[in-house]
């Protein structure tokens, strides 16, 4: 047996989330990620980002070869089959998610036809400090702070803990966040029984029924799992470092929670169905914590308790396929960027339209910050910015004056005060005439930034949000321009002012929005659209950032909520224009009956 299964990849990672933080594992069963109690906790097990001294909690079964995986119904029970000596070992993995249960990965398994061997190897602080390993009576304490259990006692090994699991013989294991009373089997058959419960209430609130079901389904799940339970705060990856550019330096951190992304996530949870209840939670976290700060009216992002991210700080880790660096924190957190109150102003929108959401005086849901917002952009949609791509230098990126524009616009009409609501109007109405006057290329295209030529995919959501129609000429003269110059594979590339090489690979949220525009015009070029995009999801449907066609390989932190939000958001797309397409030609035929 050797010490050190092969290379993680991307497309093979599974997802573990209690909702409060998060674990990568492969398809061999290897932990290769784990920042304990909090999802951007500094970890524990981190060998996704430095193969020698992250750390793993890894499965060593001879001959062992990938069977097949699965999540158990719509929560976070991931079961892997790996199969070895003529016969199979079923894993079931699983953080307990539920009131009154701990806090930890909890592992079972099958009886073998041979024994075998769980070997964890624990890297503290990103691998920045020893561990510390103490054999006790039922346990091993490791770092002062963690504890494993198991079916079968667990044994130090050098730096590693092990536990040897006999042929024939089922088996349990709990890396624990906490000091337990010697849990055994029925513990954890319990726990495992209630977090399923739990899930299984989690999952009524949004449903979805239509094309493409089964990846809707994963896409809501995925967003489940990256949502803080105690806040209701959406991150926008539970990793960090995973590189846009293999062997590169485009290496973010992901593990906050961005404004922007809480009009996709609001708008997805909201369409899929439901009673609104998980849309309007997650806009309750950003209001509630959306407190100006350096004369924005709230920052860009933030951590899942509303805190401010931390500076960025390179880690001494060798990094994915030796992308470097390995960062933690963001640098961004206190630019201008124009879309993100834009896209929480859309979110409250489409909450008012669909829920009673006013209070016993008759005041809307979160007003006083959707006020707020709406001011602010009243009065700065003329501002620079640093765009939705959040790029290093300030510039008139069209897209946030298209959404400041729209998104004004939209809320108007909840305004009770003329006064107030005339004025948005008039900002919104100066916005489009000012995107009209400056913002076309000499194509006619609109430009990703007012006076320059390159066109960005986000123009793709123009017609979306209701900016322009899907077929007028400046929407054309786009299009156009981003089939010959963005797309490969049917993925397309976003256009990036510091960097428009094209290393990186295909966005894919990007792609999804040109999808999402021809659902207007073409729903089937949509479906191709999608199917491509599905390619890059694994087997259990999670998304990377990107993905490059021209070697299949998924890039960038995964999965990514924004993904996920743009393809259900996208599905819902198509299942109504397939029912207007049902109606229409209802009404076509009872017609010519007639």
């Amino acid at each position: 047996m050797t010490d050190l299964q092969p290379l993680p990849r991307i497309h093979d990672l599974g997802l573990l989330s209690d909702r409060r933080s998060a674990a990568l594992v492969t398809s061999l069963g290897e932990v290769v990620w784990y920042c304990p109690g909090r999802f951007d906790a500094p970890s524990l097990l981190a060998r996704l980002l430095d193969e020698a001294r992250g750390g793993s909690w890894a499965i060593q079964l001879a001959g062992a070869v990938q069977g097949r995986r699965r999540y158990l119904g719509d929560g976070g029970h991931l079961e892997t089959v790996l199969r070895a000596g003529g016969g199979e070992l079923t894993i079931t993995d699983f953080m307990p998610f539920g009131e009154g249960l701990p806090h930890g990965i909890c592992r079972v398994f099958s009886s073998a036809a041979q024994a075998y061997r769980l070997v964890l190897n624990a890297a503290p602080d990103y691998a920045r400090r020893a561990v510390t390993l103490e054999q006790q009576s039922a346990a091993v304490r490791i770092d002062g702070q963690h504890w494993l259990y198991a079916s079968h006692l667990p044994r130090i090994t050098g730096d590693s803990v092990v536990v040897e699991v006999p042929q024939d013989e089922a088996a349990w294991a709990f890396l624990s966040d906490e000091r337990l009373e010697s849990p055994d089997w029925e513990t954890v058959t319990r726990w495992c029984a209630k977090s399923l419960l739990s899930w299984q209430e989690l999952t009524t609130h949004a449903t979805y029924h239509g094309p493409y079901e089964e990846a809707a389904r994963a896409s809501l799940r995925t967003l489940r799992l990256l949502t803080d339970h105690a806040g209701n705060a959406t991150i926008a990856a539970p990793t960090t470092s995973l590189p846009e550019v293999p062997g590169g330096q485009k290496n973010w951190d992901y593990r906050y929670v961005w404004l922007r992304d809480a009009g996709m996530v609001v708008s997805a949870l909201t369409r899929a169905g439901g009673d609104g209840q998980e849309g309007r939670a997650f806009l309750e976290f950003i209001c509630a914590q959306a407190t100006p700060q350096n004369g924005l009216p709230a920052p860009p992002f933030m951590t899942v308790d509303g805190g401010q991210p931390p500076e960025e700080t390179q880690l001494d880790l060798s990094g994915y396929e030796n992308s470097r660096p390995v960062q933690i924190g963001n640098g961004a957190r206190g630019q201008l960027q124009l879309d993100a109150y834009g896209n929480v102003l859309l979110a409250a929108k489409l909450i008012y339209e669909r829920f009673d959401v006013r209070d016993e005086e008759g005041t809307l849901e979160h007003w006083g910050v959707v006020e707020r917002f709406a001011e602010f952009l009243a009065d700065h949609w003329q501002d620079d910015d640093y765009g939705i791509w959040e790029e290093r230098q300030k510039r008139p990126y069209v897209a946030g004056k298209v959404l400041a524009a729209v998104a004004l616009e939209y809320i108007a009409q909840y305004s009770e005060e003329p006064a107030q609501a005339a004025r948005w109007k008039a900002a919104a109405a100066a916005a489009r005439q000012w995107v009209m006057a400056n913002a076309l290329n000499a194509e006619g295209a609109y430009a990703y930034v007012a006076g320059e030529e390159g066109v960005d995919v986000t123009a793709a959501l123009y017609p979306v949000w209701g900016f322009c129609a899907p077929d007028s000429p400046e929407m054309l003269a786009t299009v156009a321009v981003l089939e010959r110059e963005s797309c490969q594979d049917h993925l397309y590339w976003r256009f990036l002012a510091d960097d428009q090489t094209h290393e990186e690979g295909a966005f894919l949220a990007g792609t999804l929005w040109v999808a999402q525009y021809w659902v207007m015009r073409d729903p089937a070029r949509a479906r191709v659209i999608l199917d491509a995009v599905l390619a890059y999801g694994g087997d259990l449907g999670l998304l990377p950032e990107m993905a490059d066609p021209r070697t299949r390989q998924p890039l960038g932190n995964v999965p990514q909520t924004f993904v996920h939000a743009a393809l259900i958001g996208l599905v819902v797309d198509l299942a109504e224009a397939e029912t207007a397409g049902t109606a229409s030609a209802g009404t076509a035929s009872a017609g010519s009956t007639s």
